[in-house]
């Protein structure tokens, strides 16, 4: 290009990418067709006039996140980098709870209903929220230590009902009872009630994943020796709100809902959004297992998670999308 024509290309260009102007709108500014417009921003681009350069925070990581948007139906998916020196064992990356508190500050509108699960995730989440529009929270399960609610899943219904304004509906009882009278008893208590009524009402909710292991699985954590022997032989792979999923994602050993003060699974799958928060490679395939389910329709996780999941056998369907019960296929 000579240099009138550089000056020219420059112009345009600026005009286009910078000022926002049309392709017709610079066509009458320069006396030219808008194809000759077009073909001058397209040289631009291969003499590398002009150079386009798409940044996001360094610690996201843009093209893994839109593969597995895609390869998942997820309508988000939101992928931070793995720490540097994290190993197999590593618990969720900190980093996690305050890009997801981010996500939900985009996807809450003023007037929803935003539920929380009980979850390491999720009360990290909470404790990381500095704006979200006004909305009632929700608290969708009980709490894995009554004990530690006031530092648990009821803290962070608090702290994200006073970030946003609205009204706070906790649930102060355990997850797990010992026999299903008792849950079913805890249910119609008043302030459990009115917190259940507001299940069907939910718009956003964010939840935790947990693989079928000690300490990375509340539900787990909480059953003896011999109920673990009993849903490890049914091939539980992961839990999340205490429903417990094989490989596959179909739900597995569904008694030990009768026993849970937690949201129903159909319930949950007709929430429009569920943001799942989880990382770390030892909830990696349990994070793949819950995908499958059709309950989430979004995921913030790190690069390590992402990788695995990029790699393994593809869903089939879309899921997250799709909402579709692997029971029912």
């Amino acid at each position: 290009m000579g240099p009138a024509e550089l000056v020219q290309a420059a112009a345009m260009a600026r005009r286009f990418y910078l000022e926002g102007k049309s392709k017709i709108q610079i066509a009458e500014e320069f006396g030219v067709s808008r194809f000759k417009v077009a073909r001058v921003l397209e040289t631009a681009l291969e003499r590398d006039l002009v150079r386009i350069e798409i940044r996001v925070p360094a610690e996201l990581d843009a093209e893994r996140s839109d593969a597995l948007r895609a390869r998942y139906g997820l309508r988000h998916a939101v992928v931070v980098e793995s720490p540097a020196d994290a190993t197999e064992d590593a618990p969720d990356p900190e980093n996690l709870g305050a890009v997801a508190a981010d996500l939900l500050g985009e996807l809450v509108n003023e007037g929803d209903v935003l539920g929380l699960a009980w979850g390491r995730s999720t009360i990290h989440m909470a404790a990381s929220l500095h704006r979200l529009p006004q909305c009632t929270v929700v608290q969708l399960t009980g709490v894995y230590d009554a004990g530690t609610a006031e530092r648990g899943s009821v803290e962070a219904v608090r702290r994200a009902a006073q970030v946003s304004g609205g009204d706070a509906h906790p649930i102060y009882a355990p997850m797990l009872l010992p026999d299903p009278a008792t849950a079913a008893a805890l249910r119609s208590q008043t302030g459990i009630a009115r917190a259940f009524d507001y299940f069907d009402k939910v718009t956003v909710a964010a939840v935790s994943i947990g693989s079928w292991e000690p300490g990375i699985s509340t539900v787990h954590d909480m059953l003896t020796d011999e109920e673990r022997a009993h849903y490890a032989s049914l091939g539980v792979a992961a839990e999340m709100s205490a429903h417990l999923f094989d490989a596959e994602g179909r739900r597995v050993g569904r008694d030990l809902g009768e026993r849970c003060i937690t949201v129903e699974a159909d319930r949950l799958r007709r929430i429009p959004e569920v943001v799942a928060i989880a990382g770390g490679l030892r909830k990696a395939s349990a994070i793949g297992a819950v995908l499958r389910s059709g309950l989430v329709t979004s995921l913030v996780t790190d690069t390590a998670v992402a990788d695995y999941l990029l790699t393994e056998s593809a869903p089939g369907l879309r899921p997250a999308l799709d909402r579709a019960d692997p029971d029912d296929l």
